[in-house]
């Protein structure tokens, strides 16, 4: 295991051909049903590892759209670390050139970081999705990707949702418009409950690794930070 990344020329027809084949016998719409046969039908994967992965992915379904999706980055960092704390998203056990096991996603390059500092890594991370995803995402026509915050999703779900269904070339029906006059639940995934200040557990560990996170961010239109993190 070296890393996540995968590019074009890991997209094997053999390959290509099994990953589409698995994707179409694991449809399901809301409900829990599968596609009527012949449908035209729009998939929504949320892997974290496919920040690595957009060339393939292109290769694998060649009119997919994108939604880069993206947040303060001391809040990003704060839950990256407090996640591999917690034991529960080890993504690789005793991982080579590695000491024990490693979480979340695995950038090209890991290795480097060998005996640095929990929050050394969680930038590392958050350097690598997003400088990864900024690049890969720049050689693609503007109707191909669109990005939101997820400060603005949290804020206003309801009007970003509906902007991203338009983006997709799809409509909500009363059931779903039903759905988000609600207050969005929490994600299955939450490893504790969000409030705005969350990340300041972390504050003095974060605020060492943000020069390192400065470029990206700007790129993201982060930088300078507001006093304020999600």
């Amino acid at each position: 295991m070296t890393s996540n990344r995968l590019v074009a020329a890991d997209a094997t027809v053999e390959i290509v051909a099994e990953l589409r084949r698995r994707f179409a016998s694991e449809l399901r719409d809301r409900n829990g049903e599968p596609p009527a046969l012949g449908a035209s039908v729009r998939v929504l994967e949320k892997t974290p590892k496919n920040a690595l992965r957009v060339p393939f992915l292109l290769e694998v379904f060649p009119n997919a759209r994108f939604v880069f999706l993206h947040r303060d980055p001391r809040a990003n960092l704060s839950s990256i670390m407090e996640a591999w704390r917690s034991g529960g998203w080890v993504t690789y056990r005793q991982l080579p050139d590695w000491d024990g096991d490693w979480s979340l996603l695995l950038p090209p390059g890991y290795a480097a970081l060998r005996g640095r500092p929990l929050e050394e890594i969680a930038a590392f991370q958050w350097n690598a999705a997003n400088r990864t995803i900024l690049d890969d995402l720049a050689g693609l026509s503007n109707d191909r990707w669109t990005s939101m915050t997820y400060e603005g999703l949290v804020a206003n779900p309801s009007a970003e949702i509906q902007r991203l269904l338009g983006f997709a070339g799809l409509s909500p029906d009363a059931s779903f418009e039903q759905y988000l006059s609600r207050q969005l639940p929490l994600s299955r995934y939450t490893q504790s409950a969000p409030r705005p200040d969350k990340w300041r557990q972390n504050e003095e560990a974060i605020q060492r690794v943000l020069p390192q996170v400065a470029e990206v961010a700007t790129r993201l239109g982060r930088w300078p930070l507001t006093s304020a993190a999600v």
